[in-house]
């Protein structure tokens, strides 16, 4: 049984040093960021960082902060992204670049804080005019909240964003909550990347083209709740294991959510070749409305641009134990051979199945004694036309009951799917 982490988060503490508030300075039609810059080494502790209401920053370069400890940065002014591309893409393509256009790169007792206000504390990343060009070479990234412990991220509000939202790699005890990401668009965009151990998201709004939640290599400890996802990938586990990387993500929560047209509600990922273990994962109380893919898990993500599935001729893949989807209802969306969304650049998409009908709540693409203790609990699904919902499942692949007949058919619960 999966247990919520326990986490530890700590207020400011000011201590025998006083506190010093830095509000960001602004020149209209000029790059804000050179007196952040400047600051920032005389705001690293004790602090709050200020980008002050009824002012638009323009930040046209990259925000790397050092060290902090003890700091807040409090956006309740809006936050404007750079508009031409070519000038973008040659500073994410630059030797220099940090990975993100907001990189924080350490620090202890750090709070990124947004605004309740509706008009103000949103940033705006510019990204239509990237999906409209097509472009998906040299992305920036948003916030990079890296490497911090005992850290915050709240009210934040992220409009059109460009790629990637939030990563939290190599942080620890880390609340995320009521933070907004309005994508609006079906390309590569993620809300959460949970990168590092015990860590709590809740109260998210997620519209956006990619995985609402990707829990990545290394995570523990990971709790996600009470909020909704819209028009992206749903809350996947992975990728894992590409490049034969030995893997480990343990103990992952995620919980009363609502998924509404996305392309998966609850999804594991992990390439054909790699190794490690994932275990502990629960997916709970996830409602959906046309979802293609209810519930998803392979061992055999590939990239179809580069050439066709591959055959595992190997014992080491990515193993997976004590995976639960439990109490999930909703819609599955029909599709026929000719589905497409907006992320498909191959043909067939990347998502394609062989042999799916489109009304599959559950499939499970998994190799040979590599899962141990897969279920599925309190299963209600149904089709827009009202047509049988089916699953598919290999009993070569695991043997155990996985809380439905495991076929390629018709959706028939076990007794360990049904859950009095």
């Amino acid at each position: 049984m999966v247990r919520a982490p326990t986490y530890l988060f700590f207020a400011h503490v000011l201590g025998a040093s006083a506190w010093s508030t830095f509000v960001v300075p602004h020149t209209a039609g000029t790059d804000d960021t050179p007196a952040l810059l400047t600051a920032l080494p005389t705001y690293s502790s004790n602090s709050t960082i200020l980008f002050e209401k009824g002012v638009t920053y323009n930040i046209l370069t990259p925000v790397k902060f050092p060290t902090l400890n003890n700091v807040e940065i409090r956006i309740e002014g809006n936050i404007t992204y750079p508009t031409d591309i070519p000038t973008i893409q040659a500073i994410v393509g630059s030797s220099s670049f940090s990975g993100a256009w907001f990189a924080f790169t350490g620090g202890n007792n750090v709070t990124l804080r947004g605004s309740t206000d509706p008009k103000w504390g949103w940033v705006d990343g510019h990204g239509q005019a990237w999906w409209d060009a097509q472009q998906q070479i040299n992305r920036p990234h948003g916030w990079a909240f890296s490497k911090i412990s005992n850290g915050v991220i709240r009210d934040m509000k992220l409009w059109k964003p460009v790629a990637w939202n939030f990563a939290t790699s190599g942080s620890s005890n880390i609340h995320a909550f009521n933070n907004k990401i309005i994508a609006v668009s079906a390309t590569d965009v993620r809300g959460f990347s949970a990168g590092g151990s015990n860590m709590l998201f809740e109260n998210n709004h997620v519209v956006n083209g990619d995985d609402c939640l990707t829990v990545g290599n290394g995570a523990k400890n990971i709790h996600f709740r009470n909020s909704y996802c819209e028009g992206g990938h749903g809350l996947s586990i992975g990728s894992l294991g590409k490049g034969g990387q030995v893997s480990d993500v343990q103990n992952v929560l995620i919980e009363n959510v609502f998924m509404n047209n996305t392309l998966y509600a609850a999804r594991f990922k992990s390439w054909t070749g790699g190794n490690g273990l994932a275990r502990n994962i629960t997916w709970k109380n996830i409602d959906f409305l046309d979802v293609p893919f209810p519930i998803y898990v392979t061992q055999n993500y590939w990239d179809q641009g580069i050439g066709p599935r591959p055959n595992s001729t190997s014992t080491n893949n990515t193993h997976i134990q004590d995976f639960i989807f439990q109490n999930f209802a909703g819609v599955i969306k029909e599709y026929d051979t000719n589905y497409v969304e907006g992320s498909c650049v191959t043909d067939p998409c990347w998502y394609f199945v062989p042999g799916a009908t489109g009304k599959e709540v559950v499939i499970l693409d998994l190799y040979p004694d590599t899962a141990v203790n897969v279920v599925a609990k309190n299963i209600l699904a149904t089709t827009r036309t009202k047509s049988p919902v089916t699953v598919m499942c290999n009993t070569t692949a695991i043997s155990t009951d996985v809380g439905f007949k495991c076929w390629n058919g018709r959706f028939i619960p076990t007794r360990a799917g049904i859950q009095l």
